[in-house]
């Protein structure tokens, strides 16, 4: 509310500044100042200064910017590719503040060094065959190497050898959660299909391939460092995006379709937790998150958790209203403990059998106790039929 009555006032603060100039205007009609629409010499010097003016305020900004907001950037990748996109991104940053920097200050030199003057005349230009060349030659070689280097970290990320050792893994996505599938000891995932999507078989995986008898489903992403895990995506619903911000990787997951990426991780959870920048950033979040339970605690509320990092893979497309919550922890683990983990998880075919057994057990145990029902309300029933005979006997005597 406070903000509209602000937004009123500044409104009406304008309005009343322009009704004030119409007055002005108005005042000055007979005067001898001229009030001819052509600039002056002092107007076009009045408007150089400004428009410099304006040119130091975009200057000003953007160095500001930069010292203050330049270190919530991403800090070191933990993908040996991230490194190819991070010095892409470094280097498009520089050329074009470069270039800006250059271009913006010759544009409004130029300008203000030609301004209008009654004692100059303009000079027509027709055109210089060797400026156009340097102004479209340059900025192409420029624009093809970068697409280049783009392409090299492209194929990086994007291209996997049929004979290349990679763990294959599928990322199965649906509103509002993601589901790890892992191709098991052949490293081959099994057919899937929405249409086969039935009990506890959630991601429609087809039993009857081969492939698919070692498929191992989790909740939790764990990848081995160093070794290059190769990820397919699948959408159940709607438009999602696997997005995985220290791996420097993301690819849409497009209902009807499958898409991929791959990457080598380079640091385990354990060893980015004790770079020295994740350590003092999460001691700053968790000084922010004491100061704020403190308030909490004090209205009577929980104190919240201290703050641990984990690598996470988010959604990035807006996919529903809990699209911010679509998320899965990521744990890089060392080749020892990757292998040890999946070892401990049961395969997609020995848990659909073990429910199979869980619902026969139950079921069993149902039909069980309704002939147990059954057979009481029976022996009931002829005990009430005995004694009301027995009574009837005893009657007629």
């Amino acid at each position: 509310m406070t903000s509209l009555l602000v937004i009123i006032v500044l409104v009406l603060l304008a309005v009343a500044l322009w009704q004030l100039t119409k007055i002005f205007d108005l005042t000055q009609v007979g005067s001898s100042s001229d009030d001819s629409q052509v600039a002056s010499d002092n107007d076009n010097n009045v408007q150089g200064y400004i428009m410099f003016g304006f040119l130091a305020f975009i200057y000003i900004f953007t160095i500001y910017g930069l010292l203050k907001w330049g270190g919530l950037a991403l800090h070191t990748p933990a993908s040996e590719h991230g490194l190819l996109v991070d010095n892409l991104m470094n280097i498009t940053w520089v050329l074009i503040f470069v270039v800006q920097f250059i271009t913006q200050g010759l544009l409004y030199w130029f300008s203000f060094k030609n301004r209008g003057n009654k004692d100059k005349k303009a000079l027509f230009f027709a055109d210089s065959n060797k400026l156009e060349a340097i102004w479209s030659i340059i900025p192409s070689v420029v624009l093809a190497c970068l697409i280049l280097y783009g392409l090299y970290a492209w194929n990086n990320i994007m291209f996997v050898d049929k004979d290349e050792d990679v763990i294959e893994i599928e990322l199965y996505a649906q509103q509002f959660k993601w589901t790890a599938r892992y191709a098991g000891q052949d490293n081959v995932l099994g057919k899937a299909n929405v249409r086969l999507i039935e009990g506890i078989n959630t991601l429609g995986v087809d039993m009857s391939d081969p492939n698919a008898q070692d498929d191992i489903i989790v909740s939790e992403l764990h990848i081995p460092k160093g070794k290059k895990v190769h990820f397919k995506m699948r959408s159940q619903d709607v438009l999602h995006s696997a997005y995985m911000p220290h791996f420097r990787a993301q690819m849409n997951c497009v209902p009807g379709m499958v898409t991929e990426f791959a990457f080598i991780p380079t640091y385990t959870t354990s060893e980015y937790r004790e770079l020295p920048f994740m350590v003092e950033k999460v001691a700053h979040i968790n000084k922010l998150r004491a100061e704020k339970s403190v308030e909490l605690v004090a209205k009577g509320g929980t104190a919240l958790d201290p703050y641990t990092f984990d690598y996470l893979l988010l959604c990035n497309k807006i996919c529903g209203a809990s699209h911010y919550n679509m998320q899965m922890k990521v744990v890089v683990d060392t080749p020892e403990e990757y292998k040890k983990w999946l070892s401990e998880k049961t395969t997609l075919a020995q848990d659909i059998k073990a429910a199979a057994a869980a619902d026969a057990e139950k079921k069993a145990g149902e039909e069980a106790k309704a002939s147990t029902d059954s057979t009481a309300k029976d022996t009931v029933k002829a005990v009430i039929d005995t004694v009301k005979a027995v009574v009837a006997k005893v009657a007629m005597k």
